[in-house]
């Protein structure tokens, strides 16, 4: 059901990419699995699963440990520039994520693109998309602190005011999928949406969980914004729908 307050409360969403628009987390892990044996050490999957989500400046340094003999710039051009030949051969769109950005565009909701990869990926990724979906992108190499710092998306709220001064942290609404990533948009303020894929998330009455986007509807998004809107203190329960009873004032958005 759509709010029926007469102004929009849903301005913009806020996306990030691996793993919520793209499943290309096993790209990055087989581009890890591949520098870690060229430079004679052991990669698990345990530790490809602490670099989910996490900045690639980060992802390098723990590379290092490893056994990479490598600087972290060089590191991560390896490991960027392997993914991306393998995105050029293979998309791997994630379920509900393309039809999602294409109504949002339909509704003239501003989207934004929020990611710890690098321009370049970005810039591979948002060329495979059907229509300019988004107005910018926020990257990895274009922040002083990546995720879980609530950097990227307060620079992206900043941005999207460049054109809309009303528009405000609550009227934007952020889809994430990993633990670094849910908190950079939770500790920014914005209404936020975990759609867990290859890790479990741990429950957070301060987001709202869905196990996927597919089915999802610019109606949903409004709903969760517009029930924050009313209610600040509004917590968001363990379904993949908004829990409508309000389980009152634990916690509320957090901030930095």
């Amino acid at each position: 059901m759509r709010s029926s307050v007469s102004q929009p409360l849903l301005k913009a969403a806020l996306w990030d990419m691996d793993g919520t628009i793209v499943d290309t987390e096993p790209y990055w892990i087989e581009a890890e699995h591949a520098l870690v044996s060229a430079h004679g050490g052991q990669w698990t999957h345990g530790k490809a699963m602490q670099l989910v989500g996490q900045s690639l400046v980060y992802s390098a340094g723990v590379l290092q440990e490893a056994g990479v003999n490598l600087g972290r710039r060089e590191i991560i051009d390896i490991l960027t520039n392997h993914v991306i030949s393998l995105v050029r051969i293979s998309v791997p769109w994630r379920p509900g994520a393309r039809e999602l950005l294409d109504e949002l565009h339909i509704a003239g909701i501003r989207c934004a693109l929020v990611t710890m990869s690098e321009a370049p990926l970005a810039r591979e990724i948002v060329a495979s998309l059907p229509e300019p979906y988004f107005d910018f992108l926020v990257t990895g190499d274009t922040v002083t602190h990546g995720k879980p710092h609530p950097e990227a998306y307060l620079k992206a709220v900043e941005l999207l005011q460049q054109q809309d001064p009303e528009l405000g942290i609550h009227h934007c609404v952020a889809l994430e999928d990993s633990i670094p990533g849910v908190a950079s948009a939770v500790a920014s303020g914005v209404v936020t949406v975990a759609i867990p894929h290859i890790m479990e998330l741990p429950h957070d009455p301060r987001h709202a969980t869905w196990h996927t986007l597919e089915g999802r509807t610019v109606a949903d998004l409004e709903e969760l914004v517009a029930l924050r809107h009313e209610f600040p203190d509004a917590t968001f329960g363990l379904d993949t729908s908004l829990d409508t009873s309000l389980a009152g004032a634990v916690g509320g958005v957090a901030h930095d």
